[in-house]
């Protein structure tokens, strides 16, 4: 295959930095027994072998320990990051000289090189793909509909390299893809009702295991650990403003709360508005919250959820961030254009002058859970990263019956997980007696 250069195995910022990647990779392996125990299972049977994968995902230490469960399965891995601030460098060295990883991710990378290295990681030619957002497989969509002037430049270089019987080989020879966060899902989604899919998705998202722990849990702790990092902000009396009472929207509130601030969330859902509103906190619109709040955060998944005429109205020292997957959320386009300055005040943060008033902007506008900290808790991940596994598996054990849809993994598979996550953490619980089954499967018991 010719075009875009993939002769070196790998670009990451230095691999001197190897062991210090081990030695936090491990750590967070302690926190993370289900994935270690498919890890195992993995060794002995080998369901990835011959496999090629192509991964865009955060490169931390709990996506290292997907990566060694994806190896110790047979496959053979190439991973580019799924947001240019979120690649630990350390990790990304790691996965290079431990693992034989071909890790394409440097933390702070400009546009061009965030796009060259989801070429290299297309140009890998993988058998299936893990995502994060869906850039890999809305890319190769974007080749098999042969629509160039969509692809960022690098990519669209890669391609117009290749002959058409090399594009569509590109595009033939992957037969299926997972999906891990809401917005990768929603736009596959939209793909699926469109009738392009190429090939079967799973999202991994829809999993109990995934969304109601990571989501919530994972996302409401790594958000708010982000913004105390980037500011330093005392969160107790604080005024904090929401924007989207999803499982992640949930998950801030819920820790927001628990820090002491008071809590006002923002919504298009009435019904996901009145359960805010159920649970203890305010619910207005934006334009109302903007003059009281002092810290807002965007979870939607949506464009251009808070705009100039809400930066406009906010108070002197506001701070804005975004923890949804793609840094689109905050319109600092408009906030460019109102703003008479901008600088650099903090790592992570940059002020903008706006009618002589102050608007603090974390981590660029992107995932701040992850610009600014770790990311989520290994011991969630765990569950995140073992219905990752178990989904590659799943595609290749189905890969000749399952249709070019969004699909769910099995609600068994679901059930293991959290059956194994609950024996890691030493709880117990009941089993249906016979009688009980047989009433649950019944109609006719009465009252």
């Amino acid at each position: 295959m010719t075009g875009i250069s993939i002769d070196a195995s790998h670009d990451v910022r230095d691999i001197a930095l190897a062991d210090e990647g081990r030695r936090r990779t491990e750590w967070a392996e302690h926190s993370m027994p289900v994935l270690r125990q498919i890890r195992e299972r993995f060794l002995l049977e080998r369901p990835l072998a011959g496999r090629k994968v192509s991964c865009c995902l955060h490169v931390t230490t709990e996506t290292a320990n997907l990566m060694s469960t994806l190896r110790a399965g047979g496959a053979d891995i190439a991973l580019c990051a799924s947001n240019p601030l979120s690649t630990q460098d350390d990790v990304a060295a790691h996965l290079v000289r431990d693992h034989g990883v071909h890790v394409y991710a440097i933390k702070g990378e400009d546009h061009q090189t965030y796009y060259t290295h989801i070429a290299q990681a297309l140009s890998f030619g993988p058998d299936l793909t893990q995502d994060d957002g869906a850039d890999l497989v809305s890319s190769l969509h974007m080749i098999k509909l042969g629509r160039l002037d969509d692809l960022a430049a690098p990519i669209r270089r890669m391609v117009e390299g290749l002959s058409a019987e090399e594009r569509r080989a590109l595009v033939s020879r992957v037969k299926g893809s997972t999906e891990e966060t809401t917005t990768g899902v929603i736009r596959l989604k939209a793909m699926a009702k469109e009738g392009i899919l190429a090939f079967p998705i799973v999202a991994v998202n829809d999993s109990r295991t995934k969304h109601m722990f990571d989501n919530r849990y994972g996302t409401g702790q790594s958000t708010l650990d982000g913004i105390i990092r980037a500011t330093n902000l005392l969160v107790a009396g604080s005024t904090f403003v929401i924007a989207g009472y999803g499982w992640c929207g949930r998950g801030l509130a819920m820790r927001a709360r628990g820090a002491g601030a008071h809590v006002v969330v923002t919504e298009i859902d009435p019904v996901a508005a009145l359960e805010a509103r159920m649970d203890g906190f305010e619910v207005m619109t934006m334009e109302m919250a903007a003059p009281r709040g002092d810290v807002f955060c965007t979870l939607t998944g949506n464009l251009h959820v808070i705009r100039a005429e809400h930066f406009t109205r906010m108070k002197d020292g506001a701070v804005v961030c975004n923890s949804g997957h793609f840094n689109v959320e905050l319109d600092l386009d408009a906030l460019g254009q109102i703003a008479s300055g901008r600088r650099a005040v903090r790592e992570y943060v940059d002020e903008y002058l706006v009618d002589g008033k102050r608007i603090l902007v974390l981590g660029e506008g992107r995932l701040i859970n992850l610009a600014a900290a770790e990311g989520h808790p290994a011991s969630v991940m765990d569950m995140s990263f073992a219905n990752q596994a178990l989904a590659a598996e799943y595609l290749v054990m189905h890969e000749a019956t399952l249709g070019r849809e969004v699909h769910r993994l099995p609600a068994a598979v679901d059930a293991e997980i959290a059956s194994l996550k609950l024996a890691a953490m030493g709880a117990s619980i009941d089993v249906l007696t016979a009688e009980q089954t047989h009433y649950l499967a019944s109609w006719d018991a009465g009252t």
